[in-house]
This record gives C-alpha cells, sequence and structure tokens, in this order.
C-alpha cells in the first residue's frame, strides 16, 4: 500500500475529528503520523522480511536471528535483553507520559522445510532435526511476523513522546515447538521467565499470516479462535507368534486397527460437535518387521484438536477408555499417552470487541469474522496471563485464493505487499489501546 492511499485513508477516516478513535482531534494526529511512517519504512520491512527469509533458524536455534533483531532493536534507540526463555529477545519502549504497557509479539522459528521456490532470497539454509540434517525455511512466515513488529518498534519509537504508557516487543523462539527434551519452551518458557511482567502487560497483541486469505484482509473472532493441540501416542502390546498361527499368540496390528477405527467414533458419535468441532486423527501406526511374524506391539501416534477445556479433557477420558478397552478384550494392553502441547487460543471478548475498529480503520472493509482454525498456536500462553488479541493476516493475491500453497508448503509463498497492513494493524493497536486509557483515566478523574 503506497503512502498516497495511506493519506487518503487517514484524511477520511479521521477528518471528522472523533470519527474511528477514541479521543478525536489528538488521536487524529497521532494516527496520521503512524500511518505516513508506515508507509516510509515499508521497504525496510520487506528488506528485513527477506534478510529473515533467507537465514532461518530451527526451534531454540535461533541465535544469529536474535542478534539481527537486537541489532535492529538498538538502532531504534532501545535497549532489548536477549536470551529470553533461551534465544528470546524483549525490548521496552517507554511513552512520554505514564500509561498502562502494552505487548506485541512475533515468533522467531522456521520449519524443517526444504524450500521450494524461485525467490532470490529463497532459504538455502540447514540444520539438524531429530538426528537428521534438513533444509530449513519460514514456511509458516515467522520471518514477516518478526518483519512486521520490528516495523512497529520502529514506528512506536519515533512517536513514543505521544505515548501514555509502555510497549513491550517479545519476539519469541520455539513457537514451532522445541526438540525432544528441551520444554518448557516457546511462549510458555517465556511467560514463566516473567516477559509480562515488570512492568506488568496489561494486553498482548499478536499476528499470524495465511495463505488462501486475500492480501491486506484481516480476520480475527472473540472467544477460541484457534484448537488446542495434543500429542497422542499409543502403544498396544500382544504375543509376537508365527504369521502362519495367530492363535498362538496375540495379535497387536489387528487390536491397533481396531482402536484407529473407534477412535473415529469419539468425534463422530460421543462429541457434540454443533457446539465447537473436535479432531482425533492417527498419523502413524507403526509395527512390525516381517511379513510372516506377529510382532509383540505396535506404536501409534496422532493428534487431538479441540476448542474448549472441556471438550479437550472429555476426549482424553475417551480416547483412554476406548483403547484400552479393546486391547482388553483381545488379550493385549494400550498404553495412552497424551502429550498436552498447546491450549486452546481465545481472544478475550472484551478487548476484541474494544480493538475492532481500529482494525476497521487500519483496513477499511477488509475486516472479517475468522473461521475456527484448527491449527494451534503458543500466543495462548499469553491470553491465559493477559487480556489478548490475536489477529489472521491475509498474504495472497486475489486471484491466487484457493490455489496458493498452505502455510508449512515448501512453496508457501508471502505477497509482500500485506506486510504494511501488518505493521499498521500491531501498530495502531498498541496506540489506539494506550490512548483510550489514558482519555478514560482522565475521564474518571
Amino acid at each position: 500500500m503506497g503512502l498516497v492511499r495511506i493519506a487518503l485513508i487517514a484524511a477520511v477516516t479521521f477528518g471528522s475529528g472523533s470519527q474511528g478513535s477514541p479521543g478525536g482531534v489528538a488521536a487524529s494526529a497521532l494516527a496520521g503520523d503512524i500511518d505516513r511512517l508506515a508507509a516510509t519504512i515499508e521497504p525496510e520491512v520487506i528488506a528485513w522480511r527477506r534478510h529473515l527469509h533467507a537465514h532461518p533458524e530451527l526451534s531454540n536455534r535461533e541465535v544469529e536471528t536474535a542478534k539481527y533483531i537486537a541489532d535492529r532493536l538498538r538502532s531504534f534507540g532501545l535497549e532489548p535483553q536477549t536470551n529470553v526463555a533461551k534465544t528470546g529477545v524483549v525490548a521496552l519502549l517507554k511513552g512520554g507520559r505514564p500509561g498502562p504497557v502494552v505487548a506485541l509479539r512475533a515468533d522467531m522459528d522456521g520449519l524443517p522445510v526444504r524450500e521450494e521456490s524461485d525467490l532470490p532470497f529463497a532459504s538455502t539454509a540447514v540444520g539438524e532435526y531429530e538426528g537428521q540434517q534438513v533444509g530449513v525455511m519460514h514456511a509458516c512466515g515467522h520471518d514477516t511476523h518478526m518483519a512486521i513488529v520490528l516495523g512497529a518498534a520502529k514506528v512506536l519509537t519515533s512517536v513514543k513522546d505521544k505515548l501514555a504508557g509502555s510497549v513491550k516487543f517479545i519476539f519469541q523462539p520455539a513457537e514451532e515447538g522445541a526438540p525432544s527434551g528441551e520444554r518448557p519452551a516457546g511462549a510458555e518458557l517465556m511467560v514463566k521467565e516473567g516477559v509480562l511482567e515488570n512492568p506488568r502487560v496489561q494486553a498482548v497483541f499478536g499476528l499470524h499470516v495465511f495463505a488462501n486469505i486475500e492480501t491486506g484482509q484481516i480476520q480475527t473472532r472473540p472467544g477460541p479462535m484457534l484448537a488446542s493441540s495434543d500429542l497422542l501416542e499409543i502403544i498396544v502390546r500382544g504375543r509376537q507368534t508365527h504369521g502362519a498361527a495367530p492363535w498362538a499368540g496375540v495379535d497387536p496390528i489387528v487390536v491397533g486397527a481396531q482402536i484407529v477405527t473407534a477412535l473415529q467414533t469419539i468425534v463422530a458419535r460421543q462429541v457434540d460437535i454443533t457446539r465447537l468441532p473436535a479432531i482425533v486423527t492417527v498419523g502413524q501406526f507403526n509395527g512390525g518387521v516381517r511379513s510372516n511374524i506377529i510382532p509383540d506391539s505396535v506404536r501409534l501416534t496422532g493428534t487431538i484438536r479441540t476448542f474448549n477445556d472441556e471438550t479437550q479433557a472429555d476426549i482424553h477420558a475417551r480416547v483412554k477408555r476406548t483403547a484400552e478397552s479393546i486391547a482388553a478384550s483381545a488379550g493385549a494392553t494400550a498404553e495412552v499417552r497424551i502429550d498436552r502441547q498447546y491450549p486452546v487460543t481465545a481472544n478475550d471478548p472484551a478487548l476484541t470487541a474494544r480493538m475492532r475498529p481500529t482494525l476497521d480503520r487500519v483496513a477499511p472493509g477488509a475486516v472479517a469474522e475468522s473461521a475456527l482454525i484448527t491449527g494451534a498456536e503458543d500466543f495462548t500462553y499469553y491470553q491465559r496471563r493477559s487480556p489478548g488479541l490475536f489477529i489472521a493476516l491475509g498474504v495472497t493475491p486475489k486471484e491466487q485464493i484457493g490455489k496458493a500453497a498452505a502455510n508449512h508448503s515448501p512453496r508457501f509463498f508471502v505477497d509482500e505487499r500485506a506486510l504494511v497492513t501488518g505493521v499498521r494493524a500491531l501498530t495502531h493497536l498498541a496506540a489506539d489501546y494506550l490512548f483510550a486509557s489514558a482519555v478514560g483515566k482522565t475521564a474518571g478523574r
């Protein structure tokens, strides 16, 4: 989005005093400054994104990424704290007047995906994942998240004297999940290490870019938005025997197959999906080494996705009971392990309603209610400590909707025209929240 278009939007939105933002003329002046600055730094934001895209690092290994971010923050006049939750970076911007504290969060890690694009800044990075050398790519857009929050930091630093409060910029490692043995990690560890304290954060904002949402469109919703994510593992133990004499043993493959089928009835027949959807998926079934040997055991792994804590707990109990009962009926045993990875990401309803006019102002006519997303995000850990709002930003040109590769694909593509919208969204969310709180405090005196 160019400078002229942003200026026109600002003029239309703010020209009549109090429209669009609490506080009228003062808010309008700051909003205009933010839009002009965002347009000015757009080339820098794109350059930052391209550098980060070309140099991805895996979860909890974002050492060079952290250095790059810290250097940019120092160049804005901030004093970043490094090595937070292993490789995280946090910086605090103090406004010109006292007020509340808001936080803006970006995730830093890439994925073990080898990029398949012809971009001149395509990643050729490699890393070690589960003992193997793999290609590494920002296949989920975390490069754009970092560039957007850096852009917001630069803009807000430029207008800090007009801010009534403070802004924390949080650059978090390991959103995609830490290597084995390194949990807690990511947002969970950031929160445990006090990133939302000293000073206490009153509201936290974050975004995620999504393929197959039109470039520059913003989507969000009150309440549950992204699912919880649980890792399911079932070990079925039978008794090994010759494949020609199955009656001489207990076949864990047959038992495992019965369990896979029965697990699908939990959502289809036992959960009230008119309230909220749920998913139980078995993604791996491993066992046996030879065609004529029935093995001792098999291993099933999968994922469970739900949209509230009660359904999550109920499904966990049903999975355990189903697997154990089927195994027992055949003379086998089933050991069920469920690792709760991420809770439900749910937007604070009051905060979502309060900030909706800001989003409408940033993207007039391009803000929509998000569908429930069965993917998961560890942003939820911040939301469970402070009221939070998470938004989805579209990065796919209109003509590619329905055709573009999804997030996590080696062909994931970002339309960089969306980046300035992301900068403006997070910057205005922070500034409007602080301004409205200051106005409310003054009115209450």
